[in-house]
């Protein structure tokens, strides 16, 4: 901890207004001063940062040490530059470039800033939540002896108080305390305005009971220190402002000196005689506004005192807006000062026109040494981190041995015989699941390898000596952290997990099961995970119609076309346990790999007769997005196009068509989405004069113009149905559009028309003339 004394204190609120002075002057450069070719505006958010700039000066100038971790309110993000700007490790030339192409971010971004940022924001509230698990997987790390604990640090989200809307945050609240998060500050920048109106005031009231019923410490920052002290002396007057709604707080904030006088007259009468007497207009306005999160010595204070690892909410009160010409106007969210208004701030804070970019301009020769120098002493990473890959010796894996077999099956296998076989790749998995383990077969892992907790946990019923499968005992050497239902944690776990190379140096390999179907209650997660780039393996089991009994609240659709548009999500759907076993392999050497990326395996229940190969060059293909199961011949008239669970059925329709219909080919696809990537990215190739087809390209490119494609999947029809589009192949696309229901696989298949005779009936279509109807 810094040593704080009154110099030091004096050189903070000095940052705290060039803070706010370079936030504000970086947003109104680019709205006002850069030229803009397309005359849209640029925005930012000058009153968000403002309520923001004296906690943040608190933090990273006193209180951070270098190994906490910080991720910053979106609309923020202006103050987070400003700091590395004051630091030295931000360009000039990326402030002027706020919002525009290859400058700095609208929002703090791990992979697209230049700053060192611990934390992508945008996604309002998942910035705060991950932040819980981060701290988890910093246990993890410790307790494997992967990180030394003067290495550890602490989390702390700045969260805007509307983000407390958020339902993820509370989700991870529940799960944050069943695993004894700790070393966690979440510091709420309550200045009670939201985009479209002020906050409402009763919840407020509940967060004390909601964060301590969770094991969290509340700290209230609602008064600096002259406003505290003045209410104390006059406690008529506290007991009005205590109950002043918050609409009425940001309008008098926003009318100024006069009207707090007037309000207080009007209300208070002769109680408040004696307080507006002590205070001229300037003064009392100045007092109203002395807020917690305002108040240097008050934060400052705070964060001292709450240096253990008990998780700690700070409410910090404060003003949108505060210094700005529109502070508590309930408008001012996406405000913006006029050129006018932003000469007033500059010359109010000293600063000579032609001068505004200048780090400390203005500040006077007294104060500059200090300035200077808690500058110099702040303790945060001023370079980005370095990223940790090429760390992993993933060994050759290989498929599970069986005649008959589900890819769901093949996976639990996989993982069992990596965890009894040891060595660097075993030791480094981490699964989780969602509540789903044992249905999604991670349990014969789990019963090698144990549930990690950070207290022991011994499974009483193998005490007992009651016959389980399970036998599941939780120390904190376990590999396996069980959560709760709730797929938005499951993603937010996986992003944390994925992101330990970069945060701590230590890459782990996250696996992460859940029900296919249930990808869409996480996706905004699961989009924020990929978006900085966390590295991990989704496995979603069990899939599609296939799930037969189940119905169609269990029975995915769309999961393929979610991951065709996911950037930075690899899909594979194997049918059978070979390809599996080769993707899952890629899939560890993806994560470990600079230029790699997530994978998201699409398997299941179904289990089917395993084909016979002849050698290993499908190999390549199915990794590559596909391969032909059956080569087409030269006088081929159409191909069938299969992927996944419906391979048997493909098969069987090949074998007997065949028959009448001589070459007729049978192309496995194992990713619609590597296949579409490559198709797209070769296309762009040719507009730049290169001229390599892609993978599918070449596959399509074995069968003549006119051959028709029949494509079947156990999915929406348009996973594959673009095929088509590649060389302007007539396609007849098989698939799922509507909500299934209960019934048996040869039940289903036929009235969803996944079944041979549908497969006979298509093929028929793509033979003949196209003609309009």
């Amino acid at each position: 901890m810094l040593k704080k004394t009154p110099a030091d204190l004096d050189a903070l609120k000095i940052l705290d207004d060039r803070l706010r002075w370079l936030s504000a002057w970086t947003i109104h450069h680019a709205n006002h001063i850069r030229e803009s070719a397309d005359g849209l505006k640029i925005g930012g958010h000058q009153a968000s940062c403002s309520s923001m700039t004296a906690i943040m000066a608190a933090l990273y100038f006193h209180a951070l040490g270098p190994n906490d971790r910080v991720a910053v309110k979106p609309h923020a993000g202006p103050v987070l530059h400003a700091i590395h700007y004051l630091l030295g490790s931000q360009s000039l030339d990326q402030l002027k470039k706020f919002r525009g192409f290859g400058g700095m971010q609208s929002y703090p971004s791990r992979t697209k800033d230049k700053i060192p940022v611990d934390f992508s924001t945008g996604s309002v509230g998942l910035g705060v939540a991950i932040t819980a698990f981060a701290s988890l997987v910093q246990d993890y790390l410790t307790a494997h002896a992967m990180m030394a604990e003067e290495d550890r640090g602490r989390f702390v989200a700045l969260i805007g108080d509307a983000e407390l809307d958020e339902g993820n945050i509370y989700e991870c609240l529940i799960e944050a305390y069943k695993h004894d998060i700790r070393n966690c500050w979440w510091i709420v920048d309550y200045n009670r305005q939201s985009l479209d109106a002020t906050s409402a005031d009763r919840m407020f009231e509940r967060f004390d009971e909601i964060f301590a019923s969770c094991g969290w410490r509340t700290i209230d920052l609602r008064y600096g220190k002259r406003l505290g002290a003045a209410l104390t002396k006059h406690p008529t007057v506290k007991g009005w402002l205590d109950e002043l709604p918050n609409a009425d707080f940001a309008a008098l904030s926003f009318q100024g000196s006069a009207a707090w006088r007037a309000r207080i007259e009007t209300d208070l009468g002769k109680k408040s005689s004696a307080f507006l007497k002590e205070h001229d207009d300037e003064a009392l306005g100045a007092l109203m506004s002395d807020l917690g999160g305002h108040c240097m010595e008050t934060l400052v204070e705070a964060f001292d005192a709450a240096r253990d690892d008990v998780p700690t909410l700070f409410v910090a009160w404060t003003v949108k807006g505060y210094g700005l010409p529109f502070a508590g106007h309930k408008d001012n969210h996406s405000g913006l000062m006029n050129p006018t208004q932003a000469a007033a701030l500059r010359d109010a804070i000293g600063i000579k026109e032609g001068e505004e970019w200048e780090p400390l301009g203005g500040i006077g020769g007294n104060e500059r040494p200090g300035v200077e120098a808690l500058i110099e002493r702040s303790r945060i990473a001023r370079e980005k981190r370095s990223r940790s890959f090429g760390r992993i010796s993933i060994p050759a894996i290989p498929a599970p041995q069986a005649d008959e077999q589900s890819t769901q099956a093949a996976f639990g296998r996989i993982l069992l015989d990596l965890s009894r076989a040891g060595g660097d790749l075993a030791d480094r998995i981490v699964t989780t699941s969602p509540d789903v383990t044992v249905s999604t077969n991670l349990g014969a892992w789990v019963n090698q390898r144990g549930l990690f907790k950070q207290r022991e946990m011994r499974d009483v019923f193998a005490a007992a000596k009651i016959a389980s499968a399970q036998k599941w005992s939780a120390t904190n050497q376990g590999q396996h952290i069980e959560l709760g239902i709730a797929e938005s944690n499951l993603f937010l776990m996986l992003a944390a997990l994925g992101l330990s190379g970069d945060l701590f140096g230590e890459r782990l390999v996250p696996i992460g099961t859940l029900y296919d179907p249930f990808i869409a209650r996480g996706l905004d997660s699961l989009n924020y995970a990929c978006y900085q780039d966390a590295r991990f393996l989704l496995v979603a089991t069990p899939s599609g119609l296939t799930l037969g009994p189940e119905g169609g609240a269990h029975q995915s659709i769309n999961p393929p076309l979610i991951a065709l548009g996911q950037p930075g999500l690899r899909h594979y759907e194997p049918a059978y346990a070979d390809e599996l076993a080769a993707m899952m392999e890629e899939a560890f050497r993806l994560i470990d790999d600079p230029d790699g990326e997530s994978t998201y395996l699409r398997l299941t229940t179904r289990s089917i007769e395993q084909v016979e190969r002849i050698d290993g060059r499908w190999k390549d293909g199915a990794l590559k997005g596909g391969y032909w199961l059956k080569e087409p011949g030269d006088n081929a008239e159409a191909a069938i196009v299969a992927m996944g669970a419906l391979m048997p059925e493909a098969l069987a329709a090949w074998e007997e068509l065949s028959v009448d219909l001589p070459g007729l080919g049978l192309l496995a696809i194992t990713s619609p989405d590597l296949l579409h990537r490559g198709w797209t990215a070769a296309q762009a190739g040719r507009w730049q004069g290169k001229h390599e087809p892609s993978h599918v390209e070449q596959l399509l490119s074995q069968l003549a113009p006119g051959v028709g494609l029949v494509t079947l999947c156990d999915a929406a029809p348009a996973s594959l149905s673009w095929l088509g589009g590649v060389l302007g192949q007539r396609v007849a696309p098989l698939g799922v559009e509507r909500f299934g229901q209960t019934g048996s696989l040869s039940d289903l298949y036929a009235a969803y028309r996944l079944d041979g005779a549908a497969i006979t009936e298509a093929i028929a279509e793509v033979l003949l003339p196209h003609t309009a109807s």
